[in-house]
């Protein structure tokens, strides 16, 4: 596997769920893997979660990290093809790809969506960018339309709690204030068509994801019929696909409550707005998986270093060797 850049990068989801969850019984196992090894954390975006857990995960896989954030550090870059580049941008992603190259033996990125341009944010000019022009492997840490890494926390979790052989998972839309990206929603949707799941999508008619991801799903716009019988809910806010990047309306009435979720287990990926798109009551509760799901990010991030020092040729630095 050169880069781990979509869910769909994984060659076989069970067995990496099951080694993810074996390494967490031992973290450390592996740590002379990524001896003499370097990772390079970079930040287009605010994080928490993705960038301690990939830290922690690259630690225990024996590495050494390097983070820098491009909003307050780097230079602006351009990503254009035969740009004059005189305006804001001062280095293109060509040279500063190669640069990073030089420096680390994997390079992980985090750029969200502007949810301006759809066909913009779906080019993932900063991903591809990388992903082009370096010439080591590359992570995504989450990108404008995917968040691979997230996905794979949540089968992580759905199997470590899980207690039959088809289970049912449902992904309803909650309302928010603030107009949120198709990324999470997104990955979430194609981690589960990998697996034998009975699966339903809810939300209010506009909010659709983009239909090429869920062909075939069960859509449902009755979010209460939708929750019936569910052993899962994962709640996420996004904004309309078809009315690219805008709130179509804020529907307090989809806010997930504890009467509403029943006997099913919680799951969101974390930050939540309590009260807006979860009540008090059901993060609070036993059934909020929400602190497992981030801690298994940490192992999400470390069967992906460990699958990339496994099977590409990794290129170290000069001098290194």
């Amino acid at each position: 596997m050169k880069n781990y850049l979509t869910i769909n990068d994984i060659d076989s989801l069970p067995s990496w769920v099951d080694e993810a969850i074996a390494l967490k019984k031992d973290p450390y196992q592996f740590k002379e893997m990524g001896k003499h090894k370097t990772i390079c954390l970079l930040f287009f975006n605010n994080s928490l979660r993705t960038r301690l857990s990939t830290q922690k995960a690259a630690m225990h896989m024996g590495m050494e990290v390097m983070v820098m954030n491009f909003g307050s550090e780097g230079w602006a870059l351009e990503y254009e093809d035969g740009t004059v580049m005189d305006q804001g941008n001062s280095e293109h992603i060509k040279e500063a790809a190669k640069v990073v190259s030089q420096y680390c033996d994997i390079i992980a990125i985090r750029a969200f969506a502007k949810l301006e341009d759809r066909a913009k944010d779906e080019a993932e000019e900063v991903l591809n960018g990388f992903s082009k022009y370096a010439s080591i492997p590359v992570v995504n840490m989450e990108s404008s339309i995917a968040h691979p890494l997230q996905a794979l926390a949540d089968a992580i979790t759905i199997a470590e709690n899980n207690t039959k052989p088809k289970p049912k998972v449902v992904l309803s839309w909650a309302p928010h204030p603030k107009a949120l990206p198709h990324a999470v929603a997104n990955s979430f949707v194609e981690m589960i068509q990998k697996q034998d799941i009975e699966f339903t999508i809810t939300h209010p008619k506009g909010y659709e994801l983009n239909p090429s991801i869920t062909k075939g799903c069960d859509i449902e716009y009755d979010q209460n019929k939708a929750l019936e019988g569910a052993d899962f809910v994962y709640v996420k806010s996004w904004s309309s696909y078809s009315n690219y990047g805008k709130v179509l309306l804020q529907d307090s009435s989809w806010m997930m409550t504890k009467a509403k979720l029943g006997n099913a287990k919680f799951m969101h990926c974390l930050p939540v707005r309590r009260n807006v798109v979860v009540e008090d009551t059901v993060l609070d509760a036993g059934q909020s998986l929400v602190l497992e799901q981030a801690n298994n990010r940490t192992f999400a991030a470390q069967i992906v270093l460990k699958k990339i020092l496994e099977h590409s040729n990794v290129s170290s630095p000069k001098g290194k060797e």
